[in-house]
């Protein structure tokens, strides 16, 4: 069983005394389904697992009522089987596909004999509507493709070798030349495998990339499929969109350009798909920006973007021929600009960052603009050799009215720091994550003695 960072969280939420139902959403074979039911039959006495897309016939118990009791009477004469109290874990899968269930959530966690975690991939958001959504008994967590470091571990790579590539990358010391080039050897192997955990499995067992490639156009396909069963409306438009991501990421800018589809295009006419698309996982967007100056948000220009894949392995197998080759032979050189911008966002998705990017005549295009608290972070992700040279990045370091005081580039070469710029190999992406808000508590003490003099 491939180990994934998820798990963790699954963890921390069964420990708490006061938990709610668990929504895990993500796209599709991202390894959801499978590690709820490793984490159910290892952390309970007893798991009960409910598919409505498996089983719709299902959907009649909630029907017949949404108590508790009811709702319980019938999973156990339908599954026959018994429930321990306390213990149980019930788990609704594809739940997107009975609206009724999650709406009966409420009154299954106020009835608290069992525990509930709720599945569902977004590329099915758009099959139905629940009557009543559960809003103050649902923890919604999203799951996302294994990341290198979960790519790592399935490689036999040990804990401690991750944690003494994090100290070299939190103290800025370079890595010794043999771990360094046997990571970058690994982060090759991540570009062309991505991280749906089927993939990974069939790379780590068999090595052999006819077989993996294979496994992913399977999945391609049943995306195409799931736009055809779940998009209400628009099915034509968000497929030519999908299927135009790896051409549009090969070209020079990287921009998503409507007239490729049809030179009369209107964005308002795709914007639905688009967001269909990115709702789904399938698609990750990443929005021009006017200026580098937190918060980036209010500056996005939502008209101007570039649309990356949810997986870049799939990427690699959407549509370029025997690309795998070259990539796990170290030739990611410009032409594959486009496939590691890819990787990049994938990871600083997963990582808590919102994509951006900048562009202007003056300036240049710098390839992603992060918000780090109260900072923007500018980031040049370079393929070639000389990735010591990044004119744009320069001239927006250097622009005085916007007061950036650091930059990162993600490169071939070993950890160095030269003035404000950090250069890190590739495979240290996976170590730029976002801040984690610190918890505070407000003080009403003053307001509370107005109340008592009121």
């Amino acid at each position: 069983m491939l180990r994934r960072q998820f798990y963790d969280i699954l963890l921390k939420w069964k420990e708490n005394p006061k938990k709610k139902a668990l929504l895990v959403t993500g796209a599709r074979q991202i390894g959801k389904t499978s590690l709820i039911r490793q984490f159910g039959r290892e952390r309970y006495r007893r798991f009960v697992e409910l598919n409505f897309l498996e089983t719709p016939r299902a959907a009649e118990i909630f029907r017949a009522g949404r108590d508790a009791d009811t709702v319980l009477l019938g999973l156990t004469a339908l599954l026959g089987v018994s429930l321990i109290p306390g213990e149980t874990l019930i788990f609704f899968d594809e739940i997107q596909e009975c609206p009724e269930a999650r709406t009966a959530i409420k009154f299954l966690v106020e009835d608290g004999r069992c525990d509930y975690i709720e599945s569902g991939s977004l590329l099915g958001v758009n099959s139905g509507e629940a009557v009543s959504y559960p809003v103050g008994f649902e923890e919604i967590r999203q799951m996302f493709p294994m990341d290198l470091e979960e790519f790592a571990w399935a490689n036999g790579i040990g804990s401690e070798v991750i944690e003494a590539l994090r100290y070299a990358f939190e103290t800025g010391t370079a890595v010794t030349p043999a771990v360094h080039e046997s990571m970058l050897r690994l982060f090759q192997g991540y570009v062309v495998t991505g991280g749906m955990p089927a993939v990974v499995q069939e790379f780590v067992s068999s090595r052999d990339m006819g077989r993996v490639v294979s496994l992913q156009r399977d999945i391609l396909r049943l995306y195409r499929l799931d736009i055809t069963k779940y998009a209400r409306s628009g099915r034509e438009k968000i497929r030519d969109i999908f299927d135009r991501i790896p051409a549009q990421l090969s070209d020079k800018n990287r921009r998503f350009m409507l007239s490729s589809i049809d030179k009369t295009a209107r964005i308002r006419r795709y914007e639905e798909s688009f967001v269909w698309l990115c709702d789904a996982g399938a698609a990750l967007p990443c929005y021009n920006v006017n200026e580098p100056v937190p918060p980036l948000r209010f500056n996005e220009q939502r008209t101007l973007f570039k649309l990356f894949m949810g997986d870049t392995g799939l990427l690699c197998a959407a549509g370029l021929e025997n690309v795998q080759f070259d990539i796990l032979n170290g030739d990611l050189s410009v032409n594959m600009g486009g496939i590691l911008e890819n990787v990049f966002a994938q990871m600083l998705v997963r990582n808590g960052f919102p994509l951006w990017y900048f562009t202007r005549q003056k300036y240049g295009e710098v390839d992603f603009l992060l918000q780090k608290g109260r900072k923007c972070l500018p980031v040049e992700i370079k393929s070639g050799r000389d990735y010591r040279r990044h004119a744009a990045l320069d001239h927006l370091l250097d622009a005085a009215a916007w007061g950036l005081d650091s930059a990162c580039v993600f490169c071939r070469g070993n950890v160095e720091i030269a003035g404000r710029v950090r250069y890190l190999p590739w495979y240290m992406g996976m170590f730029l994550k976002q801040e984690e808000r610190p918890s505070f508590r407000v003080d009403f003490s003053s307001v509370d003695r107005l109340r008592q003099i009121r």
